[in-house]
C-alpha cells in the first residue's frame, strides 16, 4: 500500500478534540485588527487551516459570513489564511 501524504497525516494527537464547542463560538462577531488564535476543530473539516498553523496567533483582516481571513507571522513571512469561524478563537484581552 503506498504511503499517504494527505493534509491530515500524523495528526492523531494534534487534532484530538478535548471539549465540544457550542453555537456561541460561531456567533462571535469578529472585526478587522482583532487578535485571534487558530485552534483547529477536528469535527469540522470544511475551512480547516493546515495543521502547521494550529496554535498560532494572527490578526483578522477580512470578515465574511462563515469565514475570516487571518494574517499569521511564520518566521520572516506573513501568511494569509482563510479559515472558518469554528477554527478561530478570540484572544483573551483583545
Amino acid at each position: 500500500m503506498p504511503k499517504s501524504h494527505g493534509a491530515r497525516r500524523r495528526t492523531r494527537s494534534l487534532l484530538r478534540s478535548s471539549a465540544k464547542k457550542g453555537l456561541s463560538s460561531l456567533l462571535v462577531d469578529y472585526s478587522p485588527n482583532d487578535k485571534v488564535v487558530i485552534k483547529i476543530d477536528p469535527a469540522q473539516v470544511k475551512g480547516m487551516p493546515h495543521r502547521r498553523f494550529n496554535g498560532l496567533v494572527g490578526t483578522v483582516t477580512e470578515v465574511g459570513r462563515r469565514a475570516v481571513t487571518v494574517n499569521v507571522n511564520v518566521g520572516n513571512k506573513v501568511k494569509k489564511l482563510v479559515a472558518r469561524k469554528e477554527h478561530v478563537v478570540r484572544m483573551e484581552g483583545s
